[in-house]
């Protein structure tokens, strides 16, 4: 689990509520018609830019927000070159039965094993890569659209509340609920944007460069044992994918 992405989202949350709760009682904070407007209204005007599958399924890709897990690019050279080695020396059959911890890397090795030609190779796992990177983008702009569409419903809201303050300014009785509603559903729409959904937005795409970075990592890899390369060599071409601080010293 993401820690920095839960830790973010309830301290975001409990900032403002916590700074609410000391100028007064919360519940003046709660009102129903804002809430419908806003919510209900952000999930409506999202749903309708993309299919229903897209949009329930968007949920499911969100979850990578809190439960991703990138794996470590310096244990995947490593093992990239011990894998490297026993190809070498051995043959690419030697592969077969090596435990390989990467799901990726694990089917890559399984094509070489298979006998596969390496063109062929590269253009299964790219395809794999994009459209891996295609599914998550779905997700991304989903949170994406929300963003925006959560402060334009707040606003909507507000004209909403305006109105009816507006068209009943002889009742005083009403004048505070429709400024309620007008005040409250801009706030709801700009906590939406801003503490849920674009954040969402932008740690599901820190997520998806990361898992590139990786596979590309590992196409790199499958093509130069396929190759022949030298373990070495190998090593020193796939360092170029680590901060300069984590490369060997002879790179």
């Amino acid at each position: 689990m993401d820690i920095a992405t839960l830790v973010g989202l309830l301290g975001g949350f409990g900032i403002i509520i916590g700074a609410i709760a000391t100028g007064g009682d919360v519940m003046l904070f709660v009102n129903v018609p804002s809430i419908l407007i806003v919510v209900g209204g952000t999930f409506m005007v999202t749903l309708m830019q993309v299919s229903l599958g897209d949009f329930l399924g968007s949920f499911g890709i969100g979850l990578k927000a809190f439960l991703y897990k990138v794996d470590d690019p310096q244990k995947l050279i490593e093992e990239a070159v011990a894998l490297a080695d026993v190809a070498r020396k051995n043959g690419l059959l030697a592969l077969e039965g090596q435990e390989i911890s990467n799901s990726f890397m694990k089917k890559g090795i399984s094509l070489c094993v298979d006998g596969h030609d390496p063109a062929l190779v590269q253009k299964m796992l790219t395809t794999d890569i994009d459209l891996t990177i295609q599914r998550h983008e779905v997700g991304q702009r989903m949170f994406k659209n929300m963003a925006i569409m959560a402060p334009a419903m707040g606003m909507i809201g507000t004209l909403v509340g305006l109105v009816q303050m507006l068209a009943n300014m002889s009742d005083p009785a009403s004048i505070g609920p429709a400024m309620a509603v007008a005040l409250l559903t801009t706030l709801y729409g700009a906590i939406i944007a801003n503490v849920f959904a674009q954040p969402m937005a932008d740690k599901l795409a820190r997520a998806s460069e990361l898992e590139r970075t990786n596979k590309g990592l590992i196409l790199e890899t499958i093509s130069g044992i396929q190759e022949g390369m030298n373990p070495r060599v190998l090593e020193q071409m796939l360092s170029t994918y680590l901060p300069p601080k984590k490369r060997p010293e002879a790179a």
